[in-house]
């Protein structure tokens, strides 16, 4: 993460800086001639002019998409307030009836859920969305219409899963859903089935966004861009990218374990046939304790760029800062038992995680030193975001020095379940990422069409917002402290609790008056055409440059962490064309694939263009796991139907042979047009892929290994396990069929594969689901159906998602024939086959691993 090139800058931006002393790298900055030539500039424009009328929802360009996830995360955080609201008008006063106790169970879950999965993570990866390609200097992400789809299928599906509250169908067993309240017994309407296939999906669209921000951030940033000059914003997100894909998967397999056992009765929790409650909460802390962090990181990532800005000096500790990130982010899968203190479980566990949960916060402080170091150096400018940045500060050491308090057991063991809990995670949340999002947005809004919000309604909004925000949750501390536990809806009177909830009821109209204000200036502020922003703070990073939809004209050559700092010039010399890729070379949408550790310009690829694709998609998605929920077969098929076949042309429209061998980056330069293999996007977004594929089945294995622990012998009496020469006959059917399928697409990058190969996906596609019926037939005797206890019904679950995966390998060897019969896997054009090639060996290798797996726990 260090850089020898880059001094440090002065405590003001610099007007003029030394030459880097570290040799030049291959390739260094463009002397483009000047003036460009005619019509350069408008062909460019015309490449990423936005569609009109109703066909503006096909855009898939960055600045598009990132300001409505904006606006629909922002609009989520309203709807999760006004039932705050709701529910501290009940609790203002004891023994209220304004709410019962059912309708009372429905908001503070649907609050918690509103807030964690459809404002919180959605509002993280929305930002990064909209600013990060202008940071890293690329003009656009690499997979544009993976982005639109995350979006809209977020949008579409959070709007119905809130719905759900107007028709009394709301889960009502708390936003972590834990069985067996949730399970059918206790929750026998589809109220819990909502919240388990809707979040379900919410998941699915968190985990594309992360693969498109971190493939984005690896390869293409700008020329010279390397990971030591990459700013910290950028960094928070590949690290909360790579939680994203590790963490998320946990949730959606212990989502899809609670839902079989609601739906077919597999008794994976249920504790009378051998489950484990306590499993559903492994599966559910693994990913909720990193997403705590998946929430701060990047507000932190926030914070070290704009305090930079703001103090006018360069951010003390940067790679340090940088070092604290990554820290936090490793430590953060060692604390799910962080939340399962008092679940009963091993003193040494507790007491490591204990220790643990300590240690996270010295990374956490380190950060905290350098921004108060680099305010104190620096040369303060007291803006609005100043004053939320300030009011952060104090309001998450407090959230973390509760949370210190939290980490040790004995003190956990008194407050836990009680509003002292409560207090400290709104502390830590709101306090470590909305105000730094009020800051964001205020220092940002410039960006947005060139209008900043008002500085003088902004300081009222502060002041609201911050001081509801103590009124209303620091009581909480001393009504936990008293005894008040989470989750009730009404407390009676005479236990000393009267006044610390009238407080935090006052204290919630005062935040929301403090955020109306805001929403009514952001309105104001914002009426009017498109202006040019000027770079009002003369910020240090790239994204101040003047851009239009298509980015910077030309992508600027960076030799310095502090680029805009280190050479003020750039403003000028981008505009004018003087740096890479000024215009487009075949009239498309064009970035560059620079390297990932040292930002070498590697080639020129063409990005997908709009498309209404990634919105069918996203409407047939949606509608598949909701109709699901409320068990209409016919719309669940169709909505099926509708996302394979927008999938479908959305990938065939993107695997297109570059127009010619190479592209003119800049004059006299020349770089590939297209990427393939290990350069290309496409295949790094895969292996992702399967990271999360492997993590959704690491997560399945480990429900059946916990069971199995459980037993005093395992496997069950009864059970016969499969012959070792049975199994090896399924693992050689595997991999015959792995090899098979790349042996299909031999030579393509020599020649055209001819279109009889295809006639070999049908065995490949053989040998695979022969494999797979083999294992499963030998699993477990008819006689021992899933319902009849926990070990049978996880390995159950196990070949179950082998099944699907297998329902996948059909749909890859369709699509992919259809490719080889028509003419399209050649020289140039099989990213299709590579793709095809890295799944299918994956599903081959869960395939050879779920048969052997029954032997192996045993």
């Amino acid at each position: 993460m260090t850089d020898t090139a880059d001094a440090p800058a002065p405590s003001a931006p610099p007007t003029a800086t030394a030459a880097a002393a570290s040799p030049a790298p291959p390739a260094t900055r463009p002397d483009n001639r000047l003036p460009r030539p005619a019509g350069e500039l408008e062909r460019l424009r015309a490449a990423w002019t936005r569609p009109s009328g109703w066909r503006v929802v096909g855009s898939v360009n960055n600045v598009f998409i990132g300001k409505l996830y904006i606006a629909t995360a922002f609009v989520f955080l309203l709807l999760g307030g006004v039932l705050a609201l709701l529910m501290r008008a009940q609790l203002a006063a004891p023994s209220q009836t304004l709410i019962d106790a059912p309708l009372f169970q429905q908001l503070f879950t649907m609050h918690g859920t509103v807030m964690m999965f459809l404002f919180a993570v959605p509002m993280v990866e929305a930002i990064a969305v909209y600013l990060l390609p202008n940071m890293l200097g690329a003009r656009d992400l690499p997979f544009p219409r993976l982005s639109a789809y995350s979006y809209w299928m977020y949008a579409i599906g959070g709007l119905a899963f809130y719905a759900t509250l107007f028709w009394q169908l709301a889960p009502d067993s708390g936003w972590f859903m834990y069985p067996p309240l949730s399970g059918s017994h206790y929750s026998p309407g589809l109220n819990a089935d909502f919240w388990l296939l809707g979040i379900g999906f919410i998941e699915i669209s968190a985990i594309a966004g992360a693969i498109e921000l971190i493939t984005g951030i690896l390869m293409t940033r700008a020329p010279g861009m390397s990971l030591g000059r990459m700013p910290v914003y950028a960094w928070a997100m590949l690290v909360v990218g790579l939680m994203i894909v590790l963490a998320f998967p946990a949730v959606i397999a212990g989502t899809a374990l609670l839902e079989l056992e609601r739906a077919f009765d597999w008794p994976i929790f249920d504790a009378t046939r051998g489950g484990d409650p306590l499993l559903w909460q492994h599966l559910f802390w693994f990913f909720g304790h990193p997403e705590v962090y998946i929430i701060f990181l990047p507000a932190a990532g926030l914070v070290s760029t704009m305090v930079p800005a703001l103090a006018r000096t360069s951010l003390i500790g940067r790679h340090a800062v940088t070092a604290a990130l990554i820290a936090i982010g490793a430590v953060s899968f060692l604390l799910w038992l962080h939340h399962m203190f008092t679940a009963g479980l091993g003193g040494l566990g507790l007491s490591l995680v204990s220790i643990f949960s300590v240690a996270i916060a010295i990374p956490g402080a380190l950060q905290i030193f350098a921004w108060i170091g680099t305010l104190w150096r620096g040369r303060l400018r007291w803006t609005t975001a100043t004053w939320f940045l300030v009011g952060f500060l104090v309001t998450f050491v407090l959230g973390g020095l509760t949370g210190v308090m939290l980490a040790l057991l004995p003190i956990d063991w008194q407050v836990h379940d009680t509003y002292f809990v409560v207090a400290h995670f709104h502390y830590v949340l709101i306090g470590g990422m909305v105000l730094p999002m009020f800051a964001a947005l205020y220092h940002w809004m410039p960006l947005w069409k060139g209008r900043a919000l008002s500085e003088r309604a902004g300081r009222w909004v502060f002041g609201l917002v911050f001081g509801g925000f103590h009124l209303t949750f620091f009581p909480m501390h001393l009504a936990g402290m008293l005894g008040m536990p989470r989750r009730v809806h009404t407390y009676p009177a005479g236990l000393g609790l009267e006044v610390p909830n009238l407080l935090s009821s006052i204290g919630a109209v005062v935040i929301a008056a403090g955020v109306l204000l805001f929403v009514v200036d952001l309105v104001r502020s914002q009426r009017g055409p498109e202006q040019s922003h000027n770079d009002p703070w003369r910020s240090s990073t790239l994204e101040w440059l003047p851009s239009e939809a298509y980015g910077t004209r030309s992508i600027p050559h960076v030799e310095h962490h502090e680029p805009l700092w280190h050479r003020p010039e750039l403003h000028e010399e981008v505009e004018a064309g003087a740096h890479w890729l000024p215009g487009t070379v075949t009239g498309g949408r064009e970035t560059l694939i620079t390297s990932p550790v040292r930002a070498h310009p590697l080639r020129v690829v063409v990005l997908a263009g709009d498309s209404l694709w990634p919105l069918l998609a996203a409407i047939g998605t949606a509608a598949f796991f909701l109709l699901m929920t409320v068990k209409q077969v016919g719309g669940t098929v169709a909505g099926g139907v509708l996302a394979l076949v927008a999938i479908w042309a959305w990938l065939w429209q993107t695997d297109r042979a570059p127009a010619a061998e190479d592209a003119q980056a800049a004059d006299g330069v020349l770089l590939p047009l297209g990427a393939s293999g290990r350069q290309a996007p496409s295949f790094w977004g895969v292996v992702i892929l399967i990271v999360v594929e492997a993590t959704i089945f690491a997560s399945m294995a480990f429900a059946h290994l916990h069971v199995a622990m459980r037993l005093d012998v395992c496997p069950p009496p009864g059970v016969g396990l499969a012959g070792v020469d049975a199994l090896w006959l399924q693992t050689l059917g595997f991999v015959l069929s792995a090899l098979l399928m790349a042996w299909t697409g031999r030579g393509a990058w020599r020649t055209l594969v001819p279109a009889w190969r295809s006639a070999l996906l049908l065995p490949a596609f053989a040998l695979a689901a022969w494999a797979f019926h083999a294992g499963l037939k030998s699993a477990w005797p008819a006689d021992r159906p899933p319902t009849l206890d926990a070990w049978t019904g996880t390995l159950a679950a196990l070949h179950a998602l082998q099944g699907l995966q297998i329902v996948v390998a059909a749909l890859l060897a369709l699509y992919y024939g259809v490719r080889i019969a028509s003419g399209l896997v050649r020289p140039r054009q099989h990213a299709t086959r590579e793709s095809v090639v890295l799944l299918w060996g994956w599903i081959c290798l869960q395939g050879v691993i779920t048969v052997w797996w029954p032997r192996w726990v045993a």
